[in-house]
């Protein structure tokens, strides 16, 4: 298959040479392959990339909304006929089974950028308060950097928002799978975007530092490991700009003492193995009742070892390889030092499977009788690797289920759907769900404690991007 070559930066609405720096290349992480290669832009391109959408903003953000919201539903209506075409893209990026990048990945532009249209246009940008006028407007130029996971759905969560909310933005997608970041830049190109609204730069670390301390970027919006986001918010906070952080999770899936095994393994593994085990959200914790430890285990292995065998994305497997080599070998690491630490090691381990020795695979990994104090408990892994751990009544659950600098997702199962509902009011976590992954785009999302601030998605998700500003006109007390 031809490579899928990037050569260019999209600075002020136009593709722009990068220079002499060697590209980037891109690795297809099922073949160890090179699939295409992006340029490796750094400090400099970020800088013209910022003053294009300084120069854009004022005009942007005086856009009527009406305006802004027909360009971003030309984008998603146009997106509709790309998903089979970027499924396949984004498979070859990550390593994602196609079928999850066809319903995961690839249609996230369609979805949010008509989503946030129909919020622009109902949202009260003006209101009234006790004679005050209470405006609301877009901060201003927005610094937006995503990881390599869901390289699409997250840039998805961010630039719709910002842009129907009157914001420009500079992107600097992971460059281990920014291939469709490019097609985005095209679709935005296409539906009548103004020249700086939207600009890309691809690069290393230099990049991304000189976006977030840039001192004209108004907002920082940042999807990455927890380490990294405590950097970003130390280096944008020289110039107390807005940051944003959705972090790391290691969440926790609580299997109550009525849960029907039958039902609950399946829609467990499949969120928890989702995208190859790598999700910010997985459910990598599995707290279960003491006395059925040893059943829901064997259940565990059985079905793992049955229905989640690694193998190719393309060719029906669930479980793909992992995104890279550097990712591989940090999940053999945490593997070898759950068994080192005394973890029960039920199926999986940190060997390549057996035949599948090109390509970055991983076979999904089970530990049991885990205690809350091990590597594998505390530490985000973000692979396949799955810490079963023993409780002996709710209160304990609740209790091992909190105990975790992380707080972004976890999973309550039960026969009771009112008790499951309570147990999930007690998680301090940004979001729970009940008997299996029901994910509402709709709704805001975001992490408790370490696992970030701020919400993306739904109403408060594009306002984020605003601005409160109080006029005070014959106002009387």
């Amino acid at each position: 298959m031809e490579t899928c070559d990037r050569p260019n930066l999209f600075i002020g609405g136009r593709w722009v040479p990068a220079g002499n720096e060697p590209p980037i290349d891109v690795i297809n992480p099922a073949t160890e392959e090179v699939i295409g290669r992006v340029p490796n832009g750094g400090p400099d391109h970020v800088n013209a990339a910022v003053s294009a959408a300084r120069a854009a903003w004022e005009s942007w953000a005086d856009t009527p909304v009406e305006d802004r919201a027909k360009i971003c539903e030309r984008v998603g209506k146009a997106w509709d006929a790309l998903i089979p075409e970027i499924a396949q893209l984004i498979s070859r990026e990550v390593g994602t089974p196609v079928v999850a990048s066809e319903t995961l990945q690839a249609p996230g532009p369609s979805i949010m950028f008509r989503h946030y249209a129909a919020i622009a246009r109902s949202y009260p940008w003006t209101t009234d308060v006790n004679g005050s006028i209470v405006v609301r407007e877009p901060i201003g130029v927005v610094g937006a950097i995503t990881p390599w996971n869901y390289p699409l759905t997250l840039v998805s969560y961010k630039i719709p928002g910002a842009l129907a909310a009157g914001c420009t933005v500079v992107l600097k997608p992971s460059e281990v799978a920014p291939l469709s970041a490019f097609v985005l830049a095209e679709q935005l190109q296409q539906a009548g975007l103004p020249d700086g609204v939207f600009n890309i730069v691809t690069g290393g670390p230099a990049a991304g530092e000189r976006l977030v301390s840039h001192p004209e970027v108004d907002m920082v919006t940042f999807t990455g490991s927890t380490a990294s986001g405590r950097h970003v918010a130390a280096a944008a906070a020289a110039t107390v700009k807005r940051v944003h952080l959705e972090l790391g999770g290691k969440s926790a899936a609580i299997f109550m003492p009525d849960t029907d095994l039958d039902e609950a393994v399946g829609a467990y593994l499949r969120q928890a193995l989702m995208n190859n085990g790598q999700t910010c959200l997985a459910w990598s914790r599995l707290l279960v009742p003491a006395d059925r430890h040893d059943e829901i285990v064997e259940a565990l292995k059985v079905v793992v070892e049955s229905a989640f065998a690694p193998g190719d994305p393309f060719g029906g497997a669930f479980v793909g390889p992992m995104a890279s080599k550097v990712q591989q070998r940090r999940i053999q690491q945490f593997i070898r030092q759950g068994q080192h630490e005394g973890a029960v090691l039920v199926t999986g381990g940190a060997d390549s499977p057996q035949g599948l020795e090109t390509g970055f695979y991983l076979r999904p990994t089970i530990f049991a009788n885990v205690s809350n104090d091990m590597t594998v408990a505390r530490e985000e892994i973000f692979g396949p690797v799955i810490c079963v751990l023993p409780y002996r009544d709710v209160d304990e659950a609740v209790a091992i289920a909190n105990d975790s600098p992380y707080g972004l997702h976890g999973a309550v199962f039960s026969a009771d759907a009112d008790a499951a509902i309570a147990l999930a009011r007690r998680l301090r976590t940004g979001q729970v769900d009940i008997n299996g992954f029901q994910f509402n785009v709709m709704a805001p999302f975001g992490g408790y404690k370490q696992s970030g601030n701020g919400k993306e998605l739904g109403v408060e998700g594009f306002e984020a991007f605003l601005e409160t500003k109080t006029i005070q006109h014959g106002v009387t007390t």
